[in-house]
């Protein structure tokens, strides 16, 4: 695993979408296709300055637009094509997608208690944590096997699922991935290829500092 790059291996950054309006609000997105605020513009702008120093191999993002206009912004640095997947897309939370954190907690409380805790929960009648898992580890997985043995891969995601994804490829148990703190609009988490696996090397990088907006969003 040496490399020109500082011998580390194999790098996958996954880095959360910019600010949208209902982050503002305090509403969770889910799959619901909501766009960057001019303000998520300007944050996908300044990290994709950022990101591109790490001199990424390749980038794939989800096909939902806040994610889509985020990757957009490296692309355009770096010159890589962007590779849209929507297994990349965030949790389906059915009856959840639009509604406020008051609301959700108001009307659902019991049932955000126990995703809280740990708990398989279906929000709003919508995906398992590790149903995302199921759909999202494995695209990454694949993009990562193509890159160089020093390369690094950019996915560009949504809070929730990049915190499932994180969690299945440390080998963490699904009920203390809620371990892994929330991502901020336009920061990532960085996975580092060792001898026993995939390892978090960086969390919630790029904070400026910016609060977490949303539960999973």
């Amino acid at each position: 695993m040496t490399s020109g790059k500082g011998g580390t291996g194999r790098r996958i950054v996954l880095w959360r979408h910019g600010q949208t309006s209902w982050n503002l609000e305090r509403r969770f997105q889910g799959s619901t296709d909501i766009e960057l605020t001019g303000t998520g513009v300007a944050q996908a702008r300044r990290a994709a300055r950022l990101l591109a120093a790490l001199e990424p191999d390749a980038i794939v993002a989800s096909d939902l637009k806040r994610a889509a206009a985020t990757a957009a912004e490296l692309s355009a640095i770096t010159g890589h094509e962007v590779a849209h997947d929507a297994a990349l897309r965030e949790t389906y939370a059915g009856e959840w997608q639009g509604l406020t954190h008051d609301e959700i907690t108001s009307r659902y409380g019991e049932q955000y208690a126990a995703w809280k805790r740990g708990e398989p929960v279906r929000r709003g009648g919508g995906e398992l944590e590790t149903e995302v898992a199921d759909r999202a580890a494995p695209v990454v997985l694949e993009h990562a096997e193509k890159l160089p043995p020093d390369g690094t891969l950019v996915v560009v995601s949504h809070g929730g699922t990049i915190r499932t994804t994180i969690g299945r490829l440390l080998g963490l148990e699904a009920r203390h991935w809620e371990s892994l703190g929330g991502l901020s609009n336009c920061c990532w988490s960085v996975l580092g290829e060792g001898a026993r696996g995939w390892r978090l090397m960086e969390h919630n990088a790029g904070t400026l500092p910016e609060p977490v907006l949303g539960d999973d969003a």
